[in-house]
């Protein structure tokens, strides 16, 4: 038994066995799951009902646990920023948001470096995001 923000044991095993680089992908519950990620990368699938569990609500327990070098939500090619970035830069502050188009960003999370992708009840439109991984420095 652990202590801690996150205690879901394949997200903890696929994070530790991740590193500098890899990829997480937080998708919503529109994201095909199945097609749009390495065949390689670990899928945890916390879509029970729509609704439960948000992107936001796992990005939030992430930022505790893994630091973030860079984050890219999908974005419309064109059209008012969705709503959820607002909340990305309030659970993530100091992150830059280098948003990808939806084609752009399927190619990206495809990536051989996409070690996780977690799957949402999100039901918000353009609410995946994809996380880099960065560095965690010596004390």
């Amino acid at each position: 038994m652990i202590h801690g923000d996150l205690l879901h044991p394949q997200i903890l095993k696929a994070l530790a066995a991740a590193g500098h680089g890899s990829k997480v992908l937080i998708a919503d519950s529109n994201y095909p799951f199945s097609t749009g990620s390495h065949p390689a990368a670990e899928r945890v699938y916390l879509n029970l009902t729509p609704g439960k569990l948000t992107v936001t609500d796992v990005l939030d327990v992430l930022v505790k646990v893994i630091p973030i070098e860079a984050a890219h939500p999908i974005a419309p090619d064109d059209g008012p920023e969705p709503s959820i970035f607002a909340e990305y830069r309030q659970i993530m502050p100091g992150v830059e948001l280098d948003k990808l188009g939806r084609f752009p960003f399927y190619e990206a999370a495809r990536s051989q470096d996409t070690a996780l992708v977690i799957a949402t009840g999100e039901q918000r439109t353009w609410a995946c995001i994809l996380l880099t991984i960065g560095v965690i420095e010596a004390s």
